[in-house]
């Protein structure tokens, strides 16, 4: 028989032991850049599961989700019915947000600045709202009939960018980083930049949920400091930071081999990246040194904020072998006076946008770099409203669509100057080839060389994955 002092000290001794070993471990797996894309035998830059088509993605997110319709799904059919009352198999079944009383539809205004026209060999139908991507038309992989489950803007967001409706899950931006992990040590895998504010999700849409926090998407900002207290406080120099990092951290190893907690490893690793990024992010973030060219095809304004900054800023950042970047812009949530207000929006990311495109491909970076315009939903062919004349001088707008709306890929292996799907005649319901937001996730996450199914993590007491149970690989658009 044991003596109770000798169970407890066997007791105490075992926990110790198990701590030192999930300690050592855990520093170990975030300590190495390889860690998550060695654990099915393949280095992060061949892909986690299969060769990967996409090294790293350029995520661009629509905050308040833009009018599909007037660019890029045109409806010369419903430009016809403008005025008429929406048909009640449409109303009586649709979720809308604000529409109450049966309303009425509303076309494109046939004014030459909503005009669309063929793009580039493809053929690709685009409003001239959008003439500089008119021109890369060729580089864009078109999918007309995404569909998702919700159809307000927190939770459509947070479907999309999570793959649930509610907060807590972690966003794609840090499945991809807790599955490929990082190939550059002096900047996060997971970098988030914004013009306006993320409405609705908030910071929910790039956060990591319950994975380590290490793979949290880290915002940087054109203007002040590109990341909040990175600088050193005053009269504190690099060496005396270098120190304080140094102690602390010995602190957080004692503290880490002890009880193993993976935060803790977390906070080690972020000690020493945030001391690192002290040289390397104030160098990427000087957009002045970039050839006036440069500055000219983007549109770009050194140290103001704006979205041709942030494109410019996603350029560099893949330069640098940055895994993922997400931008989100604000105010597309147009309800009213949509002829009004898409014009604005539109002359602010067009041209942007258009440039990333063409400098990645002119700097050889665009077969391996994923380039996403997304929002979380469509717009009703329906007006929010009244339509007036149908003019573009309507205060009218459109409402939340969630049935059928557009989003485009390019470059990352899926096939440019390729349309995918159809909508009716009226852009209300799906014709053929839907494609769901599970399936829109699954296929980024093929092409940077993960197996939806095969990413997931243990929490719990159940694996979860970006796709939940559901999501296929759309074959039909990729290169």
């Amino acid at each position: 028989m044991i003596s109770s002092h000798l169970q407890n000290e066997t007791r105490r001794l075992f926990l110790q032991k198990t701590g030192y070993g999930l300690g050592a471990a855990a520093f170990s797996s975030l300590a190495n850049a390889d860690s998550a894309g060695a654990a099915d035998g393949a280095l992060p830059q061949s892909g986690l599961h299969h060769a990967a088509k996409a090294k790293r993605v350029i995520y661009i997110h629509l905050v308040g989700s833009p009018s599909h319709l007037d660019l890029f799904d045109y409806k010369p059919e419903l430009q016809k019915r403008t005025g008429q009352l929406c048909p009640d198999e449409f109303f009586d079944t649709s979720k809308l947000a604000f529409i109450r009383e049966q309303p009425n539809l509303l076309g494109t205004p046939k004014e030459d600045q909503f005009a669309f026209r063929k793009c580039g060999a493809s053929g690709m139908e685009l409003s001239n709202l959008l003439p500089h991507l008119q021109g890369v038309a060729d580089e864009l992989c078109l999918i007309k009939t995404l569909h998702t489950d919700q159809f307000n803007h927190a939770p459509s967001q947070m479907f999309l960018l999570t793959g649930f409706e509610r907060f807590g899950r972690p966003s794609m931006g840090s499945w991809v980083s807790y599955g490929l992990g990082s190939e550059n040590q002096n900047l996060p895998g997971f970098v988030v930049l914004i013009t306006g504010q993320v409405l609705g999700a908030g910071n929910s849409a790039f956060g990591s949920g319950f994975l380590p926090t290490i793979h949290q998407g880290i915002e940087f900002r054109s203007k002040g400091d590109p990341v909040l207290y990175l600088s050193n406080p005053k009269g504190v120099s690099p060496g005396e930071r270098k120190m304080v990092v140094d102690a602390v951290n010995d602190l957080n190893k004692e503290a880490l081999a002890d009880v193993g907690d993976p935060e803790i490893a977390t906070r080690i690793s972020q000690y020493e990246m945030a001391y690192r990024m002290q040289t390397s992010v104030p160098e990427l973030m000087n957009i002045a040194d970039e050839p006036q060219s440069i500055h000219e095809m983007y549109g770009t304004q050194p140290g103001k904020t704006s979205f041709a900054n942030n494109c410019l800023l996603a350029r560099r950042l893949v330069e640098r072998d940055v895994r993922f970047v997400q931008l989100f812009d604000q105010g597309w949530d147009h309800h009213g006076s949509v002829f009004n207000s898409l014009p604005n929006k539109t002359r602010q990311v067009d041209k942007p946008i258009a440039a990333l495109i063409r400098d990645l491909r002119e700097r050889g970076l665009l077969d391996e770099t994923l380039v996403i315009w997304s929002a979380e939903f469509g717009r009703t062919p329906m007006a929010q409203g009244a339509v007036g004349n149908g003019s573009g001088k309507t205060k009218a707008g459109r409402d939340h669509h969630k049935d059928a709306y557009s989003v485009w890929m390019a470059g990352g292996g899926c096939k440019g100057g390729h349309v995918h799907g159809a909508t009716d005649e009226l852009g209300y319901a799906i014709a053929h080839d839907p494609v769901h937001v599970h399936d829109f996730n699954a296929t980024i996450l093929h092409q940077l060389g993960i197996d939806h199914e095969r990413l997931t993590f243990r929490y719990q007491g159940r694996q979860f994955r970006l796709t939940d149970v559901h999501g296929r690989v759309i074959k039909d658009i990729l290169a």
